[in-house]
């Protein structure tokens, strides 16, 4: 009774697993996504920023490279805003009924597709690391073994913090949705928010104020910011924008994670301790 969210984590698994046709979308589309649009904008935009001198001490950096980071973030985004799918599809078949009426804690729910949605999240971030280094993405430049060891492991960190709180969030709503179309609609018009007012693609300073200040409350732009310290470091030049990262910058980006993550976890476990199913 102890381990019921290892059941459902590992069901979650299974699921994904055989699921062919998802399985080969989750890992081949980021990948496709990077190789056709950031090699066709990188030649464009890296014209662009060879026009701007580069600060000392900097270092210069193509498009490929800073959307490449970006890319690991938005996957992850995606993978847990439609990871409380499969709450719905058991709410819908009946099996949710079964799972509340268990005596094991309603919490475990939560646990088990969460760490299900950080292992999808995990292994699409790794394998578009390596797929990136393919294409010459520049990560972990001058570094040993060990650094990048230390790199990799800071990134899964930021992607598992942040995965936590989506995942619980689309959890929340799937528990409160009757079909697999609202659920569908109400993910759609939260990701398109999220995607563009971030600093995923590119830089956030050049938006308006009022579109910078709602990308400081998107937990997106703090995901990224986590990649790209860990992946290309903290002082680099990109589109025309001079990016430094102090430690304390990312030990922030990771607090405000590690918030959103706490308050959708209270929200998710609330909703579900008040969740019946006929």
């Amino acid at each position: 009774m102890g381990h019921q969210y290892l059941a459902i984590y590992w069901r979650d698994m299974l699921r994904f697993v055989r699921f062919r046709a998802l399985l080969f979308s989750s890992l081949v589309q980021p990948a496709l996504w990077m190789a056709f649009f950031g090699i066709a904008m990188t030649s464009s935009f890296d014209r662009l920023s060879s026009l701007a001198p580069v600060p000392e001490g900097a270092i210069a950096i193509p498009y490929l490279t800073f959307m490449a980071a970006g890319v690991m973030a938005l996957t992850t985004l995606f993978t847990t805003l439609f990871g409380g799918m499969g709450l719905l599809f058991d709410k819908l078949w009946g099996l949710m009924r079964e799972i509340l009426a268990s005596p094991a804690p309603r919490s475990h729910i939560l646990f088990g597709i969460s760490l299900s949605g950080i292992t999808k999240s995990f292994i699409q971030v790794i394998i578009i690391m390596a797929f990136g280094l393919l294409l010459g993405v520049q990560f972990f430049v001058g570094k040993g073994p060990a650094a990048i060891a230390l790199s990799v492991t800071g990134i899964l960190l930021f992607v598992a913090v942040f995965a936590i709180g989506f995942l619980l969030l689309s959890s929340t709503i799937a528990i409160t949705m009757e079909s697999p179309e609202s659920m569908q609609a109400v993910m759609t018009l939260l990701s398109l928010p999220l995607f563009f007012v971030s600093n995923a693609l590119y830089p956030a300073e050049s938006f308006p104020p009022f579109l910078q200040a709602a990308t400081a409350l998107n937990p997106l732009t703090y995901l990224v910011t986590g990649i790209r310290y860990f992946a290309i470091g903290p002082d680099f030049f990109a589109l025309g924008h001079h990016y430094v990262y102090t430690a304390t910058d990312v030990f922030s980006a990771f607090l405000a994670l590690a918030f959103f993550a706490a308050v959708m976890f209270s929200l998710a476990l609330r909703t579900i301790n008040h969740a019946v199913v006929n």
